[in-house]
């Protein structure tokens, strides 16, 4: 690794970030695979913390992380495949770990394309477990997001409304409340904004949105407290954000599902959904970096 240069990344330029975008395309053709790095997450406020590998000026590894919960580190990464067994994967880790140990993250979870061989080898090989899977979807059908007949309404989440978040996301996810609480502290950046579902005057459930740019949104942490659960207001809330987002000009919309998640995949394909990809999630305890 000697003649490798590793560096922490704080140029967040448009050259720097097309350089990256660039060996995203690479990896992706080389690989036959759906990678995808997060690069809309790389900015220099509220972004992603990022590690460039450079070879003579090259841009040849790449790996950056996030944390929701300042817990669990989430983990991207990719190098150049005429690099590859170099050790290259490895040292960039190794530097962002020291960086994570220093804030507390205790477990690594890192994402990999399904149909990505060489991805799933390379972290098997480093002794992670599997966890879960998920697919990403990708709004396709604008004219399916018709709305339901019901009365439910979304506003604006306010500070007197975080305990009911808490509240409807641990009981709807099965985390505990002082998890989720640490969570939603952790996650409250500008760029993501947070609705309240109401039927009449009842709180009965929540979505949020994470607004990548001015044309990507993502939904997540979209969930309906268990007792109003099985009457529709899931579909009801979900296509009116999507109605409200396309509203705003938003032309890229997204949101991850667990693929053993049927009930909530059918939700989101009778509302325009299409599954573009398939991510796997090994889990890894930072001190066996």
């Amino acid at each position: 690794m000697q003649k490798y240069k590793i560096i922490k990344m704080n140029d967040f330029s448009n050259y720097q970030i097309d350089q990256i975008r660039i060996l995203e395309q690479l990896c992706k053709v080389f690989d036959r695979s759906s990678l995808r790095v997060g690069i809309e997450s790389l900015k220099e406020i509220d972004g992603d913390e990022g590690f460039l590998c450079k070879n003579e000026g090259q841009l040849i590894g790449f790996l950056s992380w996030y944390s929701s919960d300042g817990i669990e580190a989430n983990i991207n990464s990719m190098v150049h495949p005429e690099y590859r067994r170099s050790g290259i994967f490895r040292e960039l880790l190794e530097r962002a770990a020291s960086e994570m140990q220093r804030q507390g993250i205790l477990t690594c979870r890192f994402r990999v394309p399904s149909n990505s061989e060489s991805g799933i080898d390379c972290i098997r090989h480093l002794g992670a477990d599997f966890s879960t899977s998920e697919f990403s979807m990708t709004l396709k059908n604008v004219e399916d997001t018709k709305l339901c007949s019901t009365d439910v309404i979304l506003r604006l989440a306010e500070e007197e409304d975080f305990e009911f978040l808490v509240k409807c996301s641990s009981q709807a996810f099965g985390d505990s409340e002082s998890w989720t609480r640490k969570y939603l502290s952790h996650t409250r950046e500008p760029s993501r904004i947070t609705y309240i579902a109401k039927d009449n005057l009842t709180p009965i459930g929540m979505i949020r949105v994470n607004c990548i740019d001015t044309k990507t949104a993502v939904i997540h942490d979209f969930c309906v407290l268990p007792t109003f659960q099985g009457r529709g207001y899931g579909r009801n809330i979900l296509a009116r954000v999507v109605k409200l987002l396309l509203s705003q000009d938003y032309s890229l919309i997204r949101l991850s599902v667990v693929t053993q998640n049927r009930h909530a995949l059918s939700l989101y394909q009778s509302t325009g959904f299409d599954i573009s990809a398939e991510s796997l999630y090994y889990m890894l305890p930072i001190h066996k970096i």
